[in-house]
């Protein structure tokens, strides 16, 4: 049974303090503004004017949108930096209003289809995993958002639909689908973005592209907004890839500059690292180590609250020295088929939880991968480190007419980012730009 709008409004305003906390809010207020500006307007011309549709561009550098409940958008800082025209934008913006307004979430909350926020790709199949309070309690569990490929569908020509209402060209909609396939074959992995129920994202390439030809000729919409300049200038110095104050991984370690501590990452793990937790695991998900911030003032009201937090039924516990720093080390069943180790380290006036958990019958194997890192936690003191700038975009005019590989050569951007860079474009690296016009490189300042 579907929920009313009353109770959806009130589980997204529920949820959007969680995801604020478990992801950030990216400090640009023109960005923000101009989201609000184009969200507000669609939401007046779509099917459901009468919701207070909220925006936010969270600081996180995946590359993806969302939306939850009761018209809560959400556009990471990482799907900003990727769009080179408004009207790329505003296509996306248009697929997630879509999903509001068909209420596709509430209909996925009505039926208890959950996954996860923030759990990084291909992770974590295991329920029981879910069940740790550390995930829940950063907003892990919210209702996100494996939609199905007929709700993806029926957003995508809603999109199409909002997107040219509001005077933008919707071809555009289905370029940036082309660049997210990109950006997937890249990394080897699927993306959590919007194509990540479909098989085929060529498919959906050409689809949107009809739907959007079909939209103008009904509509009789000429002149239809692009504007790349103009967005391209918005975003020239936006952070791209991790902010390094935030904590960053350097050579399989993970470094935090401003709370001044490092520990190793095992090798070949996954890292995703928010304001609230870094979480590592390796790439068929059997295991998961989380590091997050104990509330407690000392290390036993810690253990203790951990325990009771999630019932856990403790096998050993005692007390250790981590590189000169007081700590305790717990081992634990989660339920009948996850079992953990927790560390639990006092350093700076923190405590630091790092909770390590696999199925039981994989935990000693794992075990040495979470001792190993828990164990090298120490303080950072490098300030090589520790002053560690972010990378950002910085739009920069053609100097004349050439590939896009040797513009981007002119600018002194190295060989082994050029196919990177040519995906941040959304061109290919033998297109040919034009003297004068604008392309991103990266910089770090």
């Amino acid at each position: 049974m579907l929920m009313s709008e009353k109770q959806e409004m009130a589980m997204g305003a529920s949820y959007d303090p969680q995801v604020v906390s478990q992801m950030g809010i990216y400090d640009d207020q023109k960005l923000q503004d101009f989201i609000n500006l184009k969200g507000k307007k669609m939401g007046r011309i779509s099917h459901r004017p009468g919701l207070d549709y909220k925006f936010r561009i969270v600081d996180s550098p995946v590359v993806n949108a969302f939306a939850v409940p009761g018209g809560y958008v959400y556009f990471t800082r990482g799907i900003m930096a990727h769009f080179n025209n408004e009207a790329e934008f505003a296509g996306v913006l248009g697929h997630e209003i879509g999903h509001v307004t068909a209420r596709h979430s509430a209909k996925q909350y009505s039926t208890q289809v959950l996954a996860q926020l923030g759990f990084m790709v291909g992770m974590v199949a295991s329920k029981e995993f879910r069940q740790y309070s550390d995930l829940a309690s950063a907003g892990m569990q919210l209702m996100f958002l494996k939609f199905s490929r007929g709700n993806e569908s029926q957003s995508d020509k809603l999109g199409v639909q909002y997107s040219t209402a509001i005077g933008y060209d919707a071809h555009q909609m289905a370029n940036f689908f082309h660049t997210i396939e990109r950006i997937q074959v890249k990394a080897g992995v699927s993306v959590p973005t919007m194509l990540s129920t479909h098989p085929d994202p060529g498919d959906r390439y050409n689809r949107v592209h009809q739907l959007a030809t079909k939209e103008q000729e009904k509509k009789g919409a000429t002149n239809l907004k692009v504007n790349r300049n103009s967005y391209l200038r918005m975003i020239d110095g936006i952070i791209y890839g991790e902010d390094p104050k935030q904590g960053y991984v350097e050579n399989g370690t993970f470094y935090h500059p401003e709370l001044k501590f490092q520990f190793p990452v095992p090798n070949g793990w996954q890292v995703m690292n928010s304001p609230s937790q870094v979480q590592m695991a390796p790439k068929d998900g059997k295991a998961l180590i989380v590091m997050t911030l104990a509330g407690e003032k000392t290390l036993q009201e810690a253990n203790r609250a951990a325990v009771q937090a999630d019932n856990l039924q403790v096998i050993s516990s005692r007390e250790l020295s981590v590189n000169g720093n007081r700590a305790m080390e717990t081992t634990a069943d989660l339920n009948e088929k996850v079992r953990l180790v927790m560390y639990l380290i006092q350093y700076n006036g923190n405590i630091y939880k790092f909770s390590g958990l696999a199925g039981t019958p994989d935990f000693n194997a794992y075990k040495n991968y979470f001792t190993s890192t828990f164990k090298k936690f120490k303080s950072l003191n490098d300030p090589g480190k520790i002053n560690r700038l972010p990378e950002r975009i910085k739009i920069k005019e053609v100097k004349r007419t050439a590939s896009l590989s040797d513009a981007l050569r002119s600018y002194n951007m190295p060989s082994d980012r050029l196919e990177e860079l040519a995906i941040l474009n959304g061109m290919e690296l033998k297109d040919k730009v034009k003297q004068g016009s604008l392309i991103k490189i990266i910089k770090k300042e």
